[in-house]
């Protein structure tokens, strides 16, 4: 890649490389793989510049949301449980989502919580 070129990314933010004491640009193993999506991107399928950053900024915002569903999926697997009174009154068990309790003379309880955001 042309040294002007890697200026421009740099300027525009598409890869902002460490710099050496010197002012040189020290690129990670990282921003190289960015520098040839972008080149692919740009070359192959004929994406300008602004459309190419647009599409690393939604990149980096879909891991972000992997991430953050993978750190919440244990809270999920445990609120999708509903609780209903048991066979001796006053005991609760656990049912899993779309299951039911059964019934103990009329005394049946579930406890219901909607999806928070």
């Amino acid at each position: 890649m042309h040294a002007q070129t890697l200026r421009q990314y740099d300027r525009l933010g598409l890869v902002v490389p460490r710099r050496r004491p010197g002012g040189g640009r020290r690129y990670s193993l990282r921003d190289v793989v960015t520098l040839l999506e972008i080149q692919r991107l740009s070359q192959e399928e004929g994406i300008n510049l602004a459309g190419i950053a647009r599409i690393l900024d939604l990149s980096k915002r879909v891991d972000w949301l992997e991430r953050e569903v993978e750190r919440l999926r244990p809270r999920a697997d445990v609120g999708s449980r509903i609780f209903t009174s048991g066979p001796t009154a006053g005991k609760g068990v656990i049912v899993e989502r779309g299951q039911r309790g059964r019934r103990d003379e009329g005394r049946s309880m579930v406890v219901w919580r909607g999806r928070s955001q």
